[in-house]
């Protein structure tokens, strides 16, 4: 069964008639060309496939593109001002090294996002806290730490 879905995504208004079973995720990434959220577990455990929809982090393999009707979803494409420069966590992971082999750090900073948001000046523990739904096999986390507080002062 098909179902048309419209949905504004990082700014644009997108439009696609698709199979009722498509995840958020696929239909980011096969549908809209946009890579930079990952599919990493399938089962919203490792956070990869982080998004903003309506302004909150939510991940977008635990949900089908149909629950977005009518949403505003951000992906990482999205994050960089209109101006081209990157956003202030995205920079603060660059500068931090918060990352190594990149696959978790789209959602990783998407999620940091929210974070940063909900709580504009968290200690250690929050960020730990507030970043637990989000795996990264590399890192050890401590870089990542350091770029959520970093990102978080400049914010």
């Amino acid at each position: 069964m098909t179902v048309s879905v419209t949905m504004t995504v990082n700014g644009k208004s997108v439009s696609a008639t698709i199979d009722a079973r498509t995840l958020l995720v696929q239909f980011i990434r096969e549908n809209l060309q946009l890579t930079g959220t990952h599919v990493g577990c399938d089962t919203a455990q490792c956070g990869a496939c982080t998004i903003h929809m309506n302004g909150r982090a939510v991940k977008a393999c635990s949900m089908l593109a149909v629950q977005a009707e009518g949403a505003s979803i951000t992906t990482i494409e999205g994050l960089p001002g209109r101006d081209g420069k990157m956003h202030p966590m995205q920079e603060a992971f660059r500068d931090c090294h918060g990352l190594q082999c990149g696959f978790c750090t789209t959602g990783m900073v998407m999620a940091a996002c929210q974070l940063v948001a909900d709580n504009p000046k968290p200690s250690e523990a929050e960020i730990r806290a507030g970043l637990d739904g989000n795996i990264c096999r590399c890192t050890g986390y401590h870089n990542i730490v350091r770029a959520v507080a970093q990102a978080a002062a400049q914010m």
